[in-house]
């Protein structure tokens, strides 16, 4: 396993709830990426965002382990929840609440935070 592919499951198995998006959170690149920050925020999750644009090879790697093709990836617990459409429709029906809550606690709302792996 690469370093770099190390990093980003570090990230994937280790923080709450990862969102590897196009920009941060301040300052998103992709309006997929802004759905699922917006779907998470709506549901209070604490993100760990990681911007993919700063080398290429993120996206090649963290798509190898997860074997989901595009971004945005959100990730809970490390399990791939899947893209904007999926996290969105989840928001909206309550279920990422749920789903938040039986992987993380009933105190599972916190910070967004940003790391970098490349």
């Amino acid at each position: 396993m690469s370093d770099l592919q190390q990093r980003i499951k570090d990230v994937i198995e280790n923080e709450p709830v990862a969102l590897f998006m196009k920009g941060t959170p301040q300052f998103v690149m992709c309006g997929n990426s802004e759905r699922a920050l917006r779907a998470l925020r709506e549901a209070g999750a604490p993100v760990t965002a990681v911007d993919i644009l700063p080398d290429p090879r993120i996206r090649q790697e963290l798509s190898a382990l997860s074997g989901w093709p595009t971004i945005p990836q959100v990730f809970v617990r490390g399990e791939l929840i899947g893209g904007a459409d999926i996290v969105e429709e989840l928001e909206q029906s309550g279920e990422l609440e749920t789903k938040l809550r039986e992987k993380l606690g009933d105190e599972y709302r916190g910070e967004e935070r940003v790391v970098a792996v490349a």
